[in-house]
């Protein structure tokens, strides 16, 4: 599989959402994501406005389901995304609603791993379920909670290894990643890479970072396209 660059637009309003998106197209990225910060903010409407601005491109909505997953899932499929996302720690049912709202609705899913008590078997667990992708997690609060309590922060690159070895379906690092590791991703065997906050998108005001945003993302994405994911 060759490497994805999915932009996550963890934004507050549609109009910067819409404007950071045809800039990262232009950059070279693959994949929208329709980040949870936008969704609480503009619901339906944000990913409707995606889709409608670009109708050819992937959309992820990081809804981050618990519960009620087919109607969550089924919502944002017939709003234009092309993936949602449900979390491990959901109940099975939730996230078999999810799968079985998918193959209706014609939308993948993608099953996160966020704050398992075993990152590597609620991948396996994500898998088994009918998931499409698996997205190996750090969390933002528990990163920045045990950084300011002097503690090392965790990193997804920690166990991505075992994680892609453990999965036959196809893995995304996120939480914390420089650039340098983001762009490394490939070479663990994981393909979906994930630009986001903090690398592109201001992690505390959740606004276009400063700078010429367009180029640097431009050679992000040449660095990444240029890696050949190999097989473990």
């Amino acid at each position: 599989m060759k490497p994805i660059v999915q932009i996550s637009l963890d934004l507050t309003n549609i109009d910067e959402a819409l404007a950071t998106a045809a800039l990262a197209l232009r950059a070279g990225v693959d994949w929208l994501e329709a980040g949870t910060p936008l969704i609480l903010a503009e619901g339906l409407h944000g990913v409707r406005a995606l889709r409608q601005a670009f109708p050819g491109t992937p959309i992820v909505a990081d809804l981050k389901t618990m519960d009620g997953g087919y109607l969550e899932a089924e919502m944002m499929a017939k709003a234009g995304a092309t993936h949602v996302v449900v979390m491990a720690r959901a109940h099975a049912e939730t996230i078999r609603c999810v799968v079985k709202a998918g193959a209706d609705f014609g939308c993948r899913v993608m099953g996160d791993n966020m704050i398992c008590p075993d990152m590597v078997e609620g991948a396996k667990f994500l898998e088994d379920l009918g998931c499409d992708y698996v997205i190996h997690h750090i969390g933002y609060d528990e990163r920045r909670g045990l950084a300011a309590a002097g503690h090392r922060m965790p990193s997804p690159l920690d166990r991505l290894r075992e994680v892609v070895n453990a999965v036959r379906v196809p893995v995304q690092a996120v939480g914390g990643l420089s650039l340098e590791q983001a762009i490394q991703c490939p070479q663990y065997g994981a393909p979906l890479v994930v630009l986001g906050a903090p690398l592109t998108i201001d992690a505390d005001a959740f606004k276009t970072a400063d700078g010429d945003l367009e180029a640097s993302l431009k050679l992000i994405c040449d660095a990444i396209h240029a890696h050949e994911v190999p097989a473990f």
